[in-house]
């Protein structure tokens, strides 16, 4: 059998999957990444590690199915992490600085008091936070030593980068656009965008459309050297394209350590109300648009709060908040801050309206329900800037898989969401990309009719109005807080 390799390097595990010509899932390997936190706010990444787990992940998967053949690499990446390495030696230059750190929130908070943040907006789509890599470019620039040939990129280029034994210097028009160095209406590197935040275009990757040609594995475990990279894009961007989310409208939401909350556009549409505005993909040198809201803290809630009530694990923390009714009190998980749509750096996570009667389980619950609280938020301020109805809209990575939690997104939202049973749906749209490289699909309406296996929630009725005023209580003491002498 004869096979797409798909990579799906996330934040805390590489995945590896096998895909058939049929678009069936044959083989499946992981192998976790590590991550540390060297100061409060500071989150980074082995870049020598990330790529070890690819290896390992990769490995697992083809020890798993050795009858298949692998045709061609797909990747699908963590997005709006950064590194930096040498050009002449391939040496990692510097720590994978991840998407949720916040080490550059002054620099950000410095370029907004600049007057920068509207013209970065109006170019990017993106707002000026930490979480994007512009400043976090500039923050690896500043520590690497003089006289050094130096690369800059995205996941998707640092792991090109090694699949072809440093033979390229590439990523994906999805990842160009989380990096805010990208005009999104230009598709290109921009000149102005690389002097507001410090940074040489020179050293950043070329940019290809997310299927495509990105060179030859060399030196891969298992994987005959010369076999095709042909297709990359980010995960969230991935996921999408993997649920056939093709029609204006059409969306997805990623549950993962964060979330990502996507729906594709008919047109580039400015963004405004809290909201992105990003490539989905690009194809034929032609992109596809689509609104973002990205949630910084989803899933990782749920360990810390199963830790803090002596659980055994998440399970037990979900079974817990299931028997409780809704209503209790209100949690803010800014753990690091806030994303979309609030976008507030000095957020923080809290409890409100915490009583003598407020149970373990009604703890749990309102931890839980902080999930579907923030989608909430971001949906609606979509709704509110594109005018236009919400179509189909699709839930994947591992909380979706259960349906209390996602019962609760679809009552808060009021419209049905689709499970879908495979969890690696970034991995799948990667594979995708790959096979019309390949020829192996024709075009996207052959892609959107591939066999895929879903079960649809639709909204029970709930006292939202209730619900959403606990919600907005908290968030309003999360995002106004007083610095005191322990903030400084």
């Amino acid at each position: 059998m004869r096979a797409i390799l798909a990579i799906d390097q996330g934040t805390t595990n590489s995945k590896a999957v096998l895909v058939s010509e049929k678009g069936e899932i044959v083989g499946r390997g992981s192998a976790p990444v590590g991550i540390t936190y060297p100061k409060p706010g500071w989150v980074e990444q082995d870049p020598r590690r990330l790529y070890a787990s690819v290896c390992e992940a990769i490995d697992a998967c083809l020890k798993a199915t050795p009858d298949v053949a692998v045709e061609a690499v797909a990747i699908s990446n963590q997005r709006e992490s950064v590194t930096a390495w040498d050009a002449e030696t391939g040496e990692a230059l510097g720590p994978v600085v991840s998407w949720q750190c916040r080490r550059t929130a002054q620099d950000c908070e410095r370029l907004i008091a600049e007057g920068h943040l509207d013209r970065v907006q109006a170019l990017t789509g993106l707002p000026l936070d930490p979480m994007f890599p512009g400043s976090k470019f500039r923050w690896l620039l500043d520590r690497i030593p003089a006289g050094r040939s130096v690369r800059l990129g995205t996941v998707d280029s640092w792991l090109v980068h090694c699949l072809t034994g440093g033979r390229r210097h590439v990523c994906d028009a999805s990842n160009a656009a989380r990096s805010q160095l990208f005009d999104l209406q230009e598709q290109r590197w921009s000149e102005e965008l690389g002097e507001i935040f410090g940074v040489d275009i020179a050293l950043l990757p070329e940019v290809l459309d997310s299927s495509a040609d990105f060179g030859r594995t060399q030196g891969l475990p298992g994987v005959p050297d010369g076999t095709p990279i042909m297709a990359v894009i980010g995960d969230s961007h991935a996921a999408l394209f993997g649920h056939g989310a093709f029609k204006p409208g059409d969306g997805k939401v990623t549950f993962g350590t964060g979330s990502s909350v996507m729906t594709t556009l008919p047109r580039f549409i400015p963004p405004r109300n809290g909201v992105t505005t990003t490539v989905a993909w690009r194809l034929h040198g032609k992109p596809t648009f689509a609104f973002e809201g990205n949630i910084l803290v989803c899933a990782a809630s749920l360990p810390w709060m199963a830790g803090i009530l002596g659980l055994s694990d998440v399970a037990a923390l979900v079974e817990l908040a299931a028997s409780a009714e809704p209503g209790g009190p209100g949690f803010v998980p800014a753990f690091v801050g806030l994303g979309a749509p609030y976008w507030n750096s000095d957020a923080r996570a809290l409890f409100s309206q915490i009583n003598f009667n407020t149970t373990r389980a009604q703890m749990a619950r309102s931890v839980t329900d902080s999930i579907a609280f923030q989608v909430h938020d971001v949906i609606a301020a979509m709704r509110a800037q594109s005018g236009g109805e919400l179509g189909a809209l699709y839930v994947d990575g591992g909380p979706s898989q259960n349906r209390f939690l996602m019962q609760c997104v679809s009552n808060f939202i009021e419209h049905p969401v689709i499970q879908c049973e495979a969890p690696e749906a970034s991995a799948l749209g990667a594979a995708y990309l790959a096979g019309l490289s390949l020829g192996l699909w024709s075009d996207l309406q052959v892609i959107a009719e591939l066999p895929r296996s879903s079960h649809i929630i639709d909204p029970a009725p709930i006292d939202r109005a209730v619900l959403l005023n606990t919600w907005n209580d908290a968030l309003a003491r999360s995002t106004s807080r007083e610095t005191t002498a322990n903030d400084e």
